[in-house]
């Protein structure tokens, strides 16, 4: 029995490539993939990135975990497979978007090595800027932006990283931004400086 994949008929070799659309741009494209525990600081530090990038006219689509996961993957849980598959399909989406010449932040916790190198090797070394926005458990807890760890604690919330399921270490981050140790500014200029060098522009 045939697969899926049988009547499909790419046509990638005849659209328009990726150069003429940066040069359109005056930019490279890139993937600014950010990661950490929910309260680490990753969505304030990708829209501060977003908005400082805007400033230096330079097009960036930022996609946050909860927007996506409100639209695109609103019909997937956090089970394993779950989690698989939210990844997978934002880095094919933040492989387009980078196809295009846009910069490109994902904020998504992505709690394992397995979900890190799956996203990796969806978008590629070339335009890959794996970021680790590191702050510990406790930390996160402090500070709660969202209410999800008093509701952890009340009960109301299970599968939760870092407590019910485990954040992993990463392996191999391109840069890590320890948010506890560092004043928001400091870790944006920290943030910025490397983007600025994985796109090949001057952050000065």
């Amino acid at each position: 029995m045939g697969s899926n994949l049988d009547h499909i008929y790419p046509v990638f070799d005849t659209m328009l490539p990726r150069e003429a659309k940066e040069d359109l741009l005056g930019q490279r494209g890139a993937v600014i993939w950010m990661y950490g525990l929910s309260g680490s600081g990753k969505t304030t530090l990708a829209n501060l990135l977003e908005r400082r990038l805007h400033e230096r006219r330079k097009l960036v689509k930022l996609l946050d975990g909860d927007n996506i996961r409100s639209g695109l993957n609103s019909n997937l849980g956090f089970s394993d497979g779950d989690r698989l598959e939210n990844i997978r399909r934002v880095a094919e989406v933040a492989k387009l978007f980078a196809d295009s010449g846009i910069i490109t932040v994902a904020s998504f916790i992505t709690p394992n090595n397995e979900l890190r190198d799956l996203a990796r090797g969806v978008i590629g070394d070339k335009d890959l800027l794996e970021v680790y926005v590191k702050a510990s458990f406790k930390t996160c807890a402090e500070r709660d932006p969202k209410g999800l760890y008093a509701k952890v604690k009340a009960g109301e919330v299970k599968q939760f990283t870092g407590k019910d399921s485990a954040f992993e270490e990463p392996s191999r981050p391109d840069l890590i931004i320890d948010t506890e140790a560092l004043k928001e500014n400091e870790a944006l200029e920290q943030l910025f400086s490397a983007v600025m060098a994985k796109i090949g522009d001057s952050a000065g």
